[in-house]
């Protein structure tokens, strides 16, 4: 294995697959590491997670996830193992993250990012048994033993669109992505849809930080707050950033500058590592991919697990806006009435950028 895994075990009563994962040639490293833990009650299921570039700790996506999978290992008894990658690393690193959590005898797998679906393809059609969920993708290639989980960050999106345009006071907001790829624009489209439903004149300035094959744009907080600091110097008074661990910094450079930073996937405003910024988070587009694993999860242990592409949309709480800090109460009707509209399909949210 050219990156392979470390391994921190907490062994309790019976084998967790450790002497198989080390069969294939699991070693310690700086980068690429995993960890294995035992739920209470000992279910015999053993839940398998690799996780996007950022890993847990990332304070957004890979925590949501993270969350999810923890509630698994307490409500459910679950035996978990985390699999980190690395930025930069090739697509057979990610086939043999994947493959190793097999040998494991991890079953399912979850694998946290549209970066995975390459390999989930190719390693799950080796693998017929064995049950693979992949967050945010879903392909026609892939096979029956697959599972998409997937969100409409679109419309989570637009209200945060609704809400910057309505707490702006110089008619110029930004939207930072991680990586410009079709899953990012779902963001920068509902956004933008969102705030010119309520100033259609108003200038949204879009940065996105790399493009593939490069995703350190999800990894990176000083790409974050330089992109941040641009937007900034150029009048952008509320700033969304879909990027991952780099929205970090975008968050700190807003909030330095006294501004409004929006946060993603989870609510940043509760974040440890955010707590210091959380009076200029105005509010986050929290998408709930705890819900979404914890119910794939769940799904798997009761022998029915969930199959084929499930969208989590606005309609059944697969996103939201966070009310962490009270900035948006004021706005309250104006995101209530926006959501309504979406949810009964007044208001068709696009999923890529217009014009």
């Amino acid at each position: 294995m050219r990156r392979s895994l470390k391994l921190a075990a907490v062994v309790l009563s019976g084998s967790l697959g450790i002497a198989s994962l080390a069969a294939c040639g699991a070693k310690s490293t700086d980068n690429n590491s995993a960890s294995a833990t035992a739920g209470a009650g000992g279910s015999g299921l053993k839940v398998g997670m690799a996780y996007d570039i950022g890993g847990r700790g990332d304070q957004s996506f890979n925590d949501s996830a993270a969350r999810g999978l923890d509630k698994a290992k307490t409500d459910l008894g679950a035996t978990i193992f985390e699999a980190e990658a690395k930025s930069g690393e090739s697509e057979g690193d990610k086939e043999q993250r994947l493959k190793s959590l097999v040998t494991g005898g991890y079953n399912p797998i979850i694998a946290v990012g549209f970066v995975y679906q390459d390999a989930v393809t190719k390693v799950a059609k080796e693998n017929p048994n064995v049950k693979f969920a992949i967050i945010d993708s879903a392909s026609p290639d892939q096979p029956a033993n697959v599972t998409s989980l997937v969100f409409a960050e679109e419309q989570g999106s637009y209200l945060a669109g609704v809400a910057a345009a309505s707490k702006t006071k110089t008619n110029h907001i930004g939207f930072i992505g991680g990586v410009q790829s079709e899953l990012i624009k779902k963001f920068e489209a509902g956004y933008t849809a969102g705030a010119k439903s309520v100033k259609s004149d108003i200038d949204v300035q879009v940065t996105y930080l790399t493009t593939p094959p490069d995703f350190t744009g999800f990894a990176d907080p000083g790409k974050g707050k330089q992109a941040a600091q641009g937007q900034l110097d150029k009048g952008a008074d509320v700033i969304y950033a879909a990027a991952g661990s780099s929205g970090t910094g975008s968050i700190e450079a807003v909030a330095t500058a006294g501004k409004w930073a929006i946060g993603v996937d989870s609510d940043q405003a509760k974040q440890p590592a955010l707590e210091k910024y959380k009076d200029h988070i105005l509010t986050s587009m929290v998408k709930n991919v705890d819900t979404a694993v914890f119910s794939y999860v769940q799904s798997a242990k009761n022998g029915s697990v969930l199959t084929g592409v499930q969208n989590f949309d606005l309609k059944q709480g697969g996103v939201s806006l966070a009310t962490t800090g009270g900035f948006i109460d004021d706005i309250k009707a104006k995101i209530d009435a926006a959501t309504q509209q979406i949810t009964s399909g007044a208001t068709k949210v696009p999923t890529a950028p217009q014009g």
